[in-house]
């Protein structure tokens, strides 16, 4: 006797959409699960950097000399890897470990993508 849609699981549901599709259905399912102390840090920091944002449009504004401008742009990039760095180690220890606990080895890919992007 044929299954009905009703009756599947989930991973048979999966097979039914193709890949893209099932992408979509992981991202919009999926949430982080970081600690309020961890996010808390993360936001400090952007917090930070978005000072700093608002303070070289002002420089801009005023016409600081441009070398003061791009070491402070410089700056900036740099704060921003950290917290890139810092989300991408979170990402690791707590997302994808807990992913391929229950079996989900299409993560490997997507962090594989992800780290691509982010040494180009």
């Amino acid at each position: 006797m044929q299954k009905g849609w009703e009756d599947l699981d989930l991973e048979d549901r999966i097979h039914y959409y193709t890949y893209r599709e099932y992408r979509y259905i992981m991202e919009t399912c999926r949430k982080a699960h970081h600690s309020e102390e961890f996010k808390q840090r993360l936001v400090k920091r952007l917090d930070r950097i978005e000072g700093q944002i608002r303070g070289i449009k002002k420089m801009i504004q005023e016409d600081r000399y441009c070398d003061h401008i791009l070491n402070q742009l410089t700056a900036v990039r740099s704060a921003l890897g950290g917290v890139q760095e810092q989300l991408l180690v979170g990402h690791m220890k707590t997302c994808v470990l807990d992913q391929l606990r229950e079996g989900d080895t299409h993560v490997i890919e997507e962090l594989s993508s992800t780290v691509r992007r982010i040494i180009r």
